[in-house]
């Protein structure tokens, strides 16, 4: 496999600078979970989608200014998660609460 290689050789790198060894550190101290995409179908190699909840997460406290109970960020969180399921099914949420549909599935069979 291509990451053991890429292991056994990291090991044999002898880090000459502070940056070279913060690097190498890094990729050893992760080494288990990595190149965990490797390993299984459906996970993506990046993390855009924890990057797009973070910024879609900080657009609210933005607007709120930092004014918020722990409450409120979870039901936010709750909400955030379930627009963004149903977004990559294709479902708008919007639409969803709109509709006054309690099914998800009848919903979309009826868009």
């Amino acid at each position: 496999m291509n990451v053991e290689r890429f292991y056994k050789w990291l090991r044999r790198i002898e880090a000459r600078d502070e940056v070279v060894e913060k690097c190498k550190q890094r990729f050893e101290k992760n080494s288990d979970t990595l190149f965990t995409f490797l390993r299984y179908d459906g996970i993506p190699w990046n993390n855009n989608n924890a990057e797009h909840a973070i910024k879609a997460f900080a657009r609210l406290r933005d607007v709120i200014k930092g004014t918020c109970t722990a409450k409120a960020v979870e039901e936010y969180l709750i909400l955030l998660s379930i627009r963004r399921t149903y977004g990559y099914q294709g479902i708008d949420f919007l639409d969803f609460l709109r509709s006054g549909e309690k099914s998800v599935d009848a919903f979309a069979n009826n868009s």
